[in-house]
């Protein structure tokens, strides 16, 4: 049976009222403690957005993957995943360094939660673009890809 536009929005309107109702809503968008840290998506640099999350040097490592094309033809929608098997991972970023700002994403990670994301982000330029694993001991672990752009995304 296909439902009709009204019962798909009806019945996302109750799941949502129903999520908002026991907090679930509330818990996603307030951060707190170093998630919160607010110079974190100004940061210009991995060692900058480790400092402003309140964590320590980041290092390179095997146990952290990214995934991202070689060649971007288009920077306005540039596909990025990082991944890892590590356990007591808590926050996967992706980071792409010559953007105006650093951090294009920050994934919260729970034990129920598979460390592996995906999103597409806009890219101004060619640049090296950073998969960042942080553990619950609060190491942070990263792997790293140039990616090449051929017609900018960021308007400039």
């Amino acid at each position: 049976m296909i439902a009709n536009r009204r019962e798909i929005l009806t019945t996302s309107a109750k799941v949502a009222s129903l999520m908002l109702a026991s907090g679930v809503f509330g818990r996603m968008a307030h951060a707190s403690g170093p998630a919160a840290g607010k110079g974190a998506f100004d940061a210009k640099s991995l060692a900058d957005v480790a400092k402003a999350l309140g964590y320590g040097a980041p290092t390179e490592s095997k146990d952290v993957t990214i995934t991202a094309p070689d060649i971007a033809e288009n920077g306005a929608v540039v596909p990025l995943g990082a991944a890892t098997t590590l356990a007591g991972v808590k926050q996967m970023l992706l980071l792409v360094e010559k953007n105006p700002s650093a951090l294009a994403a920050l994934f919260n990670v729970s034990p129920e939660i598979e460390a592996n994301f995906s999103t597409r982000v806009k890219m101004g330029q060619s640049s090296n673009v950073f998969a960042v694993a942080i553990t619950n001991d609060n190491k942070v672990l990263f792997a790293q890809k140039e990616v090449k752009v051929t017609l900018g995304g960021c308007g400039g």
